[in-house]
């Protein structure tokens, strides 16, 4: 089997094959994911690619929803301020 880029290490895979799994754990394995994405690479395509690939076959499952959250809150970045933020006018 070849690994997936954006999962080398197998955890999205693997929490989809773990019975019984409840959300909190599979948040745990998603921040572990996302921590090991590749330097560079969006969070947000990341997380659509795995969507891509096992929601069809697991809408209720626990990291379905997890994923699904974590591209809700991966939204378009936002201003935080400082200087740059402000008028200049």
């Amino acid at each position: 089997m070849d690994k997936d880029p954006l999962d080398k290490k197998g955890l999205i895979r693997e929490a989809y094959n773990i019975e019984g799994i409840a959300k909190p754990e599979c948040r745990s394995i998603f921040l572990d994911w996302a921590l090991s994405l590749p330097e560079g690479q969006d969070s947000r395509v990341g997380i659509e690619a795995m969507l891509e690939k096992y929601r069809e076959a697991n809408p209720e499952h626990p990291m379905t929803q997890v994923l699904t959250e974590g591209l809700q809150a991966a939204g378009a970045p936002r201003r935080r301020g400082g200087w740059r933020g402000r008028d200049r006018s």
